[in-house]
């Protein structure tokens, strides 16, 4: 809350997505592909494999172009992204652990110094220490992968450092080695899906043997990759489990992207164990696109499976999505989300609705564009909406219902929300006070995110918080005075009823 917010079309979340997805994928290329490398090489010495020596040497340089090109930029790219929309978890990661990062740096030093001897060295010195090169590699690709692992999920599950502010409670949390088992089966994959298209390039004699060789490695690594993630699953806190997990998640999106995750990894196994280990003399370049597309979904939907766990924290327990600290509720409540955000006051007028522009910037458009990725125009309760629950049939106001008002009322259901409604007559008939309605429909909600903050103060971000009796587990309590809250329903007042309370489509 103390810094500006940076307006993003798409939303922060989304571009972020966009180029931590495609990081990772890579970056995980860059570490299972120097340890399948490595083992190509050793292996090919040990029998004189001319051909398995090939394909370590021909993925050398995917490995140099993706992992020291692609893979430096687009870690940078991140920490700009990052930087931008959530300055004040990456202050908070910093501070926590800074030699952390630290460590990290020394283990991509030596990745990227050891990729380029290794590459630059075939045949020029002896293959003992050209594997010796090799598999320096792999420990400092490894080694940046447990580290980074260590921090991302600290995030997601802190442990024992609500309480301690530990370094290694923070880093040894519940899910960092079931996270590091995961994350070996990942890049055993990525390696073996981009070595996949490196192994099309052999000799028609070679090629099946090679793919069979790299078809076994993925299996392998799907197996792993699936045990780490059913162990990182039962990991996670109940209060976490439960926004995807059950007969009756929270966050249906969630549920629906794990359900891909699962799926794409038993896709890829078969696609594998058929292609790849089955008929290896049949694979081309596109059945070899199909495994890999199969691998990335699966990778992809954890990703977005582990962020939209985290929601509403960056750093669970400890910081909302906003910014806003855990313990600072109190003081934003007394003092005023504009006290604490000079920069807003700057930019807020004396109107109630500039104001409530300005405390939604600050608090909701983290998660919130206008009109893009989880608009929160579309979110706002309409006349049209009531109409449809009201008036339709069953099927259609339960389907209305679950699209638009469940989130809100998940004490309630369609047929009872049916029975509290107006006739559609009677709302055609008295249309103020079904403004009034629609109205008092934002300010109970609004009011009901404002209580929240008080289970949240009395954790004061120093253990968990049981969010199983919250209205709405998955988003930050709302904040600040009375005078505020008021300027934000009169704000989105003028989104409901169609105002300029923004120019439409932006943020």
């Amino acid at each position: 809350m103390d810094y500006p917010v940076w307006d993003v079309a798409i939303g922060g979340g989304m571009l972020m997505a966009w180029v931590a997805v495609t990081h990772v994928i890579v970056s995980h290329f860059a570490v299972g592909g120097g340890l399948l490398i490595a083992v190509a090489e050793t292996l090919s010495v040990r029998r004189g494999d001319r051909e398995l020596r090939e394909l370590a040497r021909r993925s050398s340089l995917v490995l140099i172009l993706f992992s020291t090109v692609f893979g430096a930029i687009s870690g940078v790219g991140i920490w700009v992204v990052a930087g931008l929309i959530s300055p004040a978890a990456i202050s908070a990661l910093i501070h926590n652990y800074v030699w952390a990062w630290a460590i990290e740096w020394v283990f991509f030093i030596l990745e990227i110094v050891a990729a380029l001897v290794y590459y630059a060295t075939w045949d020029r010195i002896s293959r003992g220490a050209h594997l010796m090169v090799g598999w320096l590699y792999v420990v400092g690709a490894y080694g940046s992968l447990v580290v980074i692992n260590g921090i991302v999920t600290f995030m997601l599950t802190p442990g024992r450092w609500l309480e301690t502010r530990g370094f290694w409670d923070g880093f040894f949390n519940p899910t960092s080695w079931p996270s590091v088992v995961l994350r070996t089966g990942i890049a055993l994959m990525m390696a073996a899906v981009f070595m996949v298209f490196a192994a099309l390039r052999a000799s028609p004699e070679a090629r099946p043997r090679l793919l069979r060789f790299l078809g076994w490695w993925l299996v392998a690594g799907t197996l792993l990759a699936h045990a780490g993630y059913r162990w990182w699953e039962a990991a996670l806190p109940d209060g976490i489990r439960r926004l995807f997990l059950g007969a009756e998640p929270l966050l249906e999106q969630l549920a629906a992207t794990r359900s891909l995750t699962l799926w794409a990894m038993a896709l890829t196994l078969i696609l594998a164990m058929v292609f790849l280990v089955g008929i290896p003399r049949l694979v081309r370049v596109v059945p070899a696109i199909f495994v890999a597309a199969a691998a990335f979904a699966a990778f992809a939907g954890y990703e977005r499976v582990r962020e939209g766990a985290r929601k509403p924290f960056l750093i669970h327990d400890y910081m909302f999505t906003n910014g806003l600290l855990v313990e600072r509720i109190g003081e934003v409540d007394r003092e005023g989300v504009l006290a604490v955000s000079g920069w807003a006051t700057l930019a807020a007028g004396e109107d109630p609705v500039s104001v409530g522009r300005q405390v939604f910037r600050v608090e909701c458009s983290p998660c919130h564009t206008l009109d893009g990725y989880q608009g929160i125009r579309r979110a706002l309760p309409t006349l049209a909406g009531l109409k449809a629950v009201a008036g339709s049939d069953a099927a259609t106001a339960e389907t209305v219902f679950r699209a638009r008002c469940l989130p809100c009322h998940r004490d309630s259901s369609a047929a009872e929300m049916r029975e509290s409604l107006p006739t559609v007559a009677e709302m055609d008939e008295d249309p103020e006070m079904m403004q009034d309605l629609l109205s008092g429909m934002v300010t109970g909600t609004l009011e009901r995110l404002r209580d929240m903050g008080d289970v949240y103060a009395e954790a004061g971000g120093f253990r968990p918080v049981d969010t199983r009796a919250l209205s709405h587990p998955y988003m930050p309590p709302c904040v600040g005075t009375d005078g505020e809250l008021e300027a934000l329903a009169a704000y989105l007042e003028t989104l409901r009823s169609g105002g300029a309370g923004e120019e439409k489509g932006g943020r």
